[in-house]
Formats: structure tokens, sequence, C-alpha cells
């Protein structure tokens, strides 16, 4: 087995907001516990609001107001070496994101500058990440970088309204490799594309960690993404993961009654039936619910669902899930 090269111990991360002269809390993130391996892809799934996105933004450190730390540890693994990232001084950091660690956020136009053609993109990165490169030398690693990863090379010249959407997140992927890092963090990299182009950007993903043998962490709601391309998953609900374990056996064997509905609400070929979503709604993470989260959305709730947060329960090897209905197994 792989061994560990991010760790999260007990993360919190709220989003603390004024209205109107009324301090707001958003639980985004409450008590998240995670270990991820080298080589693997990790994916992160749930419905939208659930707090996936914030969960990236704490693993990469990037926690700007209104997000703030409110407890816990993120650990990297440097040279041996547990880092806690939030020990370390802003300078030290940055530093190592650019060296270790690389973040693919919603929507490749928050990365390419739309009025400067893509290889000035790829100048402006790597003048600031390597030194003692003349242009020309940059240019020439951009070309060899982006013919590397199957990509044409007339993207180079063209701005970004030029491409379509798929080679748009594409080509933001290739950035976000170019300086081989040890973790890449993907948040929604196929959101808004259609079927045919989610295939290319999620080859282009599994390449890049094929040839690299790095660590990716992908979130996406789209379970049929995460069945494609993910080693293990961990499913994500109100702030906190309620299950955990490879690919295969969420697929197989899903044991949260949340992960259940998402699985069951995956369309089948030749299956004509009508397919049965998570009744109900998410839940306010202002005001989360007592006890289990889900417990006013499941239909197998018990009292105890109501007074007290189930911890993880492991009913089969390297299976985790969050849920009393195991407790009574």
């Amino acid at each position: 087995m792989n061994g560990t090269i991010l760790r999260a111990e007990q993360l919190q991360a709220f989003y603390v907001l004024d209205i109107f002269g009324t301090r707001r809390v958003i639980k985004a993130v409450d008590g998240v516990n995670l270990e991820i391996r080298e080589n693997e892809v990790y994916g992160i799934a749930g419905e939208s609001g659930c707090g996936k996105s914030t969960l990236l933004k704490a693993l990469y450190g990037a926690m700007d107001p209104p997000l703030r730390l409110i407890g816990g540890k993120v650990y990297y693994r440097v040279e041996g070496k547990d880092v806690d990232i939030f020990s370390l001084r802003p300078d030290d950091v940055k530093k190592l994101r650019w060296e270790y660690i690389s973040y693919v956020p919603q929507g490749s136009m928050s990365v390419l500058n739309p009025v400067i053609k893509v290889k000035e993109a790829y100048r402006d990165f790597l003048e600031s990440h390597v030194r003692g490169k003349t242009r020309g030398e940059i240019f020439e690693i951009a070309k060899e970088h982006i013919a590397a990863l199957g990509l044409p090379p007339t993207v180079l010249e063209a701005y970004p309204h030029q491409l379509s959407g798929g080679m748009r997140q594409r080509v933001t992927i290739a950035l976000a490799a170019l300086l081989k890092p040890r973790i890449m963090i993907a948040d929604e990299p196929t959101t808004a594309l259609d079927v045919v182009v989610q295939r290319g950007v999620i080859q282009l993903l599994k390449s890049i960690q094929e040839s690299l043998g790095n660590t990716i962490i992908l979130v996406t709601h789209d379970m049929g993404v995460q069945a494609n391309v993910a080693d293990r998953v961990g499913i994500m609900y109100a702030g906190k993961i309620v299950e955990e374990a490879s690919v295969e056996e969420i697929f197989g064997n899903p044991l949260h009654p949340y992960t259940r509905y998402l699985i069951n609400s995956l369309p089948r070929f030749g299956d004509k039936g009508t397919r049965e979503s998570v009744p109900g709604s998410p839940p306010s993470l202002i005001d989360p619910p007592s006890g289990c989260s889900f417990h006013p959305r499941c239909p197998y709730t018990r009292p105890i669902c109501r007074e007290q947060t189930p911890g993880f329960f492991e009913p089969v090897a390297h299976h985790k899930v969050a849920c009393w209905l195991m407790g009574e197994r």
C-alpha cells in the first residue's frame, strides 16, 4: 500500500459573515479526517453546497476571508516528514505550493487571462516559478508540455475565448501539471461540459496521473466521473465525510443511506424505470440538524440519529461509514 502524502485531522473551516450587523457562521467543513495516499486518485462526491470546494481550499491552505480555519491540522508529507501547512509562514506556504501541489479551480476563465494568448499565460507562469530561462526557452518548454499531453500546438497562439470550453479546461489542467506537482487538486473539472468533452478531460487527468505518478484529489458531484477515474471515494454531506472506500466498494456495496441514493439515481443501460433521488433538501450549514445531519431525509432514522453524531464504523476492511445503522449491525 502506498504511503500517506496528505493528512487532515479534525479539520474545521467556516465562513464567518457579517450580514446587516448579524454574525453568521457557515460550517462548510466540520471535523473532517482524511488520509490521502501517494499515486492515487481520491474522489470527493456529494450534492452541491455540501462543502466539497471549501474542503479543497482548506487542504490547499487557501484560507482567504471570510473563510477561516476554526480547528484541525493539514499535513503534507515532504521529504519524509509531516509538515503542518498552517504552522508555516506565508512565504514558505507559497514556495511549498509551487513545488509540491497545484490547484485547478472551478472554471478555466478564473485562471486564463482573457486578453492575452495562452502562450503568454504559460510565459507569466514560468517566469514566476522558474528562474534563468529566456523567453524563447520558456516557449519551447510550453510547446513540449502541450505536445506531451496530446494537445494541439495551435492552442498556444489562441486567446481563451477562441477555444472551446473543454479545450480551455484541458489547457488549465495542463498548466497545473507543468511543474510536475506531487499533488493536483481539481475542483469540478468537468462541470458544464457535455459527456464527450468530459471524456477528454478525464483522459487527460488519467494521463497526467499515470505519467507523473502523482496524487490527484478530484471533486465532482458526478458519480459517473468518479466511477471512471477515482481509486477511492469520500462521500461528503453537510460538511462531513460520511463514507469512504475504494471505488469498487462504494459502487458495489454502498452502506450509508445517502450514498445509496446517489448511486441509485444514476441511469442504467436498458433500465427505463424512474430513478429515485435523495428526498428533501440539503440542510442549512448555518444551523445544521442535531445528531446525524442526514436524519431529516433518511428513511431509517432512529432516536439516536437525532441525538448523537455517529463516528466511523468499519464493517468491511478499509470501508468506513458514519451511520448508526452500522453500529446496530
